[in-house]
């Protein structure tokens, strides 16, 4: 699905899907050396700053030579394949990364992703098959965020 309008600078919560076709041993900062497996990768981050979630989503996009964040140094090596927003006010941002490590078929690549500023496992999910938008809704508690899809992230 892609959007009608360019992405909002609004702030929210979003989960930038990346696919990555071959294993691969990455550096990922402080964390170490790591081995990711092909398949499919689901990152959560939030965004409340200036620009909100498109400014963030823009920059995991266009990459860039400055590794600030573990997502970078994934996105490298990584094809972007869509991503899952929300605009909603609310800090959505662990609970949609526990409700992501609950879904059928999750894999926690590297304990810590994401994650060194808060107490969750990690904010990132590998999985061998992509889990459907409607999947992960069932596991978030209600009230329910609207979340649209967004196949093209960069458009």
């Amino acid at each position: 699905m892609r959007t009608r309008a360019p992405l909002a600078a609004q702030p929210g919560t979003y989960v930038l899907w990346l696919r990555l076709p071959q294993p691969r041993t990455l550096r990922i900062g402080r964390l170490g050396n790591a081995v990711f497996a092909p398949g499919y990768y689901a990152y959560v981050g939030s965004a409340f700053g200036p620009g909100g979630v498109r400014s963030r989503l823009g920059r995991h996009l266009l990459g860039g030579d400055a590794l600030r964040w573990h997502i970078d140094y994934l996105r490298q090596a990584c094809h972007v394949h869509s991503a899952w927003v929300s605009h909603d006010a609310r800090r959505l941002e662990h609970a949609w990364a526990d409700a992501l490590l609950a879904l059928p078929g999750a894999r926690p690549p590297l304990a810590g992703f994401g994650a060194s500023d808060c107490h969750c496992d990690a904010h990132l999910a590998g999985f061998a098959r992509r889990p459907s938008l409607a999947a992960f809704r069932q596991r978030l508690e209600t009230p329910r965020p609207v979340i649209e899809e967004l196949r093209d992230p960069g458009a």
